[in-house]
C-alpha cells in the first residue's frame, strides 16, 4: 500500500482524479436547489394571486387573510412563511409582476428573501429589474444586496450610463465601469494620501470588489511596468473575466487634471505591449478621483482613443434625495427630446 506523506498531496491527488465527478455532484445539488427555490416561488405567486382574486371580489377581508394564516400553521405544523403579513406580501409581490412579462420569470431566479428586498425597496420596473438581473448575475447574498440597494446604485448607474454615453459608444466595453464608486467602507479620514486610498482599498479589497463589480479579480498594488530603463507603477490592476482584458485603476486624491488622462493612456499602451496576453483583449482604463469637473471630463475624453474613462469616489454616499431629483432631471430631459 503507497503511503502518501502528506495529506496536502492525497488531497491534490484525489482532486485530479476524481474533481471532474465531484463537479457533476455539484452541478447536480445546483439544480436541485434552483428548482425548489423555483417551486417555492410559484406557490407563492399562486397563493398571492389567490388571495388577491378573492380581495377584489370582495370575498375576503384582513380577517380571513389572519385567518387562513392561522389554518395552514395549524394544519402544517412547524411550516415557515405564512404569517399574515408574508400572504400579505405574497399578494403585492403578485400584483406588482403579474402584468410583466419581462419580470415574472426573473423572480424566480432569486430567493424569496431578495425577492422582498427589491419589492420594498424599488419603485419601479426599471429599477427592479435592474436589482433582479444584478442579482442572478453576481449571485449576491442578501447582505450584499442590500448593500447594493443602499448605496442607491441603481441611481448611480443611470446617471453614469448618461455621463459616459459618448465615450461607451465608441468603446462598449467601457459599460462595465461606472463615473461614481461609493468607498464609504474604507474608513478614511477626508484629508487622506494617495498611499493611504491605495493601501486601504488593497486591505478592504472583498468590499471593494462588491462596488467595483464581482467580474473584476485583482491582480497587483502599484504593478511595475519597466518602459525602457524605467519603472512605472500602475496603483491598482485587476483582470476582468467577462471582458477578458485588464483593468488599469489610477488613484487620484484632487481633482481631475487632463494629465492624468495621459499618464493612464501609457499605462495601458505598456500593458497591451508587454503584459496582455494573445488571447486577451486590449486594457481598458480609469482614473478615480476625488472630484472633477464634467466638462473638463467631457474635453479630456472627446479627443482620446484609449478605452478609458474617469470617476469620481465617494467615502459616504450624498444626499438621496439629490441623486433621486438628478435621475428625475435625466428622464424628463431624455422625455422632451423623444
Amino acid at each position: 500500500m503507497t503511503k502518501l506523506t502528506s495529506t496536502g498531496c492525497r488531497g491534490a491527488d484525489d482532486e485530479a482524479r476524481f474533481g471532474e465527478v465531484a463537479a457533476l455532484i455539484d452541478q447536480a445539488r445546483l439544480r436541485a436547489v434552483r428548482a425548489v427555490n423555483r417551486e417555492l416561488i410559484d406557490l407563492y405567486w399562486q397563493i398571492g394571486q389567490y388571495v388577491s382574486e378573492k380581495l377584489a371580489e370582495g370575498a375576503w377581508g384582513q380577517s380571513v387573510v389572519a385567518e387562513f394564516s392561522a389554518y395552514v400553521q395549524a394544519r402544517y405544523r412547524g411550516i415557515q412563511g405564512f404569517s399574515a403579513s408574508n400572504i400579505w406580501r405574497m399578494r403585492q409581490f403578485y400584483e406588482t409582476y403579474q402584468a410583466n412579462v419581462i419580470l415574472a420569470p426573473l423572480v424566480r431566479e432569486i430567493s424569496w428573501s431578495h425577492n422582498l428586498l427589491i419589492l420594498g425597496a424599488t419603485k419601479t420596473d426599471e429599477a427592479r429589474e435592474f436589482y433582479l438581473r444584478l442579482a442572478i448575475r453576481d449571485h449576491y447574498s442578501k447582505r450584499e444586496l442590500e448593500r447594493q440597494i443602499d448605496a442607491m446604485l441603481f441611481e448611480r448607474t443611470m446617471l453614469s450610463n448618461e455621463t459616459n454615453r459618448l465615450a461607451i459608444s465608441r468603446h462598449p466595453e467601457l459599460a462595465a465601469l461606472r463615473d461614481s464608486y461609493l468607498l464609504e467602507f474604507l474608513d478614511l479620514p477626508e484629508q487622506h494620501s494617495e498611499s493611504q486610498l491605495r493601501d486601504s482599498i488593497a486591505a478592504n479589497l472583498r468590499d471593494f470588489i462588491l462596488e467595483f463589480g464581482k467580474d473584476f479579480s485583482f491582480v497587483g498594488q502599484e504593478y511595475r511596468l519597466q518602459v525602457g530603463v524605467t519603472d512605472f507603477f500602475v496603483d491598482l490592476l485587476f483582470f476582468h473575466r467577462g471582458l477578458s482584458c485588464l483593468v488599469a485603476v489610477e488613484l487620484k486624491i484632487g481633482r481631475f487634471k487632463p494629465e492624468y488622462l495621459g499618464q493612464l493612456n501609457f499605462y495601458l499602451e505598456a500593458l497591451d505591449r508587454d503584459v496582455r496576453k494573445p488571447d486577451e483583449n486590449p486594457s481598458v482604463g480609469l482614473v478615480l478621483c476625488s472630484a472633477r469637473d464634467d466638462t473638463v471630463v467631457e474635453y479630456a475624453l472627446s479627443r482620446s482613443l484609449s478605452p478609458a474613462l474617469v470617476a469620481e469616489y465617494w467615502l459616504a454616499l450624498p444626499d438621496k434625495a439629490i441623486l433621486q431629483d438628478k435621475l428625475r432631471e435625466l428622464r424628463d430631459i431624455q422625455a422632451a427630446d423623444n
